[in-house]
């Protein structure tokens, strides 16, 4: 599926509208609005050409002028390009780091909109792409109504983001003397209970890692993990670059006891603005990544993780739009983690 038809995937607003009849205005009035509200906000100006964004003989500027594409990086970043202007995949690419993505013009780009029609109700123009949420005069365009309008897009988009199961499979377990995944309880293998268990909360299950399964289990997607990584991180992000779009119910092999209204109390938890639920059992523990939810934009966060080359998942602590949420106590055993001979005895 190419980018194009992609975008009504996400959430992604146009403000359109012919020059003079308030588009700007209206953004700038909305951007601190959606911050309030703890979201990350992008965006896309119509019409760039010759942007001066750099001062002319700066070794940056001279770079630029020598024919390099180039990025300059420190408190603020920006990147100066000559690529081709792919605004579909560009806009997709926006979507999975930033909370909304409102796009000033472009009235061609096949995106949700508000068309402002100025005094004189101007109509749309017939070649417009993408659905006109409103068409709204001076009088009608308030920021007040445009914000509402803006949220239950956003609410629209964030609860149609498919959410999908991942069981983690595979590592050494040398502690416990034999592969996790595959030992008993009840007649079933701890990946058999883990598969049922997701699949009545999710659309899909994939299983993420190496390793022997049941046959009773060999129609689900296997996904190798991710070159060059290892531990959980590499499972987690191997199912993410598989599915870009979808966000992720995970649980660990080796947590025998999970119940049924812990996934619930995880997916409970999502929020607009939220990029992972990682549960902290207490003030003074550790965050618990092995069950837990991930929204696709925290696919960056794990990027950035893996490409500094550390593999702690709790790492993501305090970063922004990560949730360390209590569970109810009665819950807790949940995320009961057994490594060895002895722990499974008990």
């Amino acid at each position: 599926m190419q980018p194009s038809n992609l975008l009504e995937q996400y959430p992604i607003l146009g403000i359109c509208g012919r020059s003079g009849v308030g588009k700007t205005t209206l953004i700038e009035a909305l951007i601190p609005q959606l911050r309030s509200l703890g979201l990350r906000v992008a965006v896309v100006k119509d019409g760039a050409h010759r942007v001066q964004a750099d001062a002319p003989g700066k070794d940056s500027d001279r770079f630029f002028q020598a024919g390099a594409d180039v990025a300059l990086f420190g408190e603020q970043h920006f990147v100066r390009s000559r690529q081709p202007n792919e605004l579909a995949a560009f806009l997709v690419t926006l979507s999975t780091t930033y909370d909304a993505v409102l796009v000033e013009g472009h009235a061609t780009t096949a995106v949700p909109k508000i068309w402002l029609s100025g005094s004189d109700n101007v109509e749309a123009p017939l070649d417009n792409q993408g659905r006109i949420l409103a068409l709204l005069n001076q009088q009608q365009a308030t920021v007040a109504y445009c914000f509402n309008l803006l949220q239950k897009l956003l609410a629209e988009k964030w609860q149609a983001t498919p959410v999908w199961g991942c069981v983690l499979i595979g590592g050494k377990s040398s502690r416990m003397g034999q592969p996790k995944h595959l030992l008993q309880q009840d007649g079933k293998t701890w990946l058999e209970r883990a598969v049922v268990k997701l699949q009545a909360k999710v659309q899909q299950v994939a299983i993420s890692g190496s390793g022997f399964i049941p046959e009773s289990l060999a129609s689900l997607p296997r996904i190798p993990d991710a070159p060059n990584l290892a531990g959980p991180l590499a499972g987690i992000l191997a199912v993410m670059r598989w599915q870009p779009s979808v966000s992720w119910l995970v649980t660990a092999c080796d947590l025998p006891d999970v119940q049924p209204e812990s996934l619930a109390w995880l997916l409970e938890q999502r929020k607009l603005g939220r990029r992972a639920i990682l549960p902290q059992l207490a003030s003074d523990r550790p965050l618990e990544p092995l069950l837990a939810w991930y929204d696709f934009r925290c696919r960056p966060l794990l990027e950035n993780l893996a490409a500094s080359g550390s593999l702690r998942l709790n790492r993501l602590a305090q970063q922004d739009g990560i949730c360390s949420l209590l569970p109810p106590a009665h819950l807790h055993h949940s995320w009961r983690n057994v490594n060895t001979p002895e722990e499974l005895s008990r």
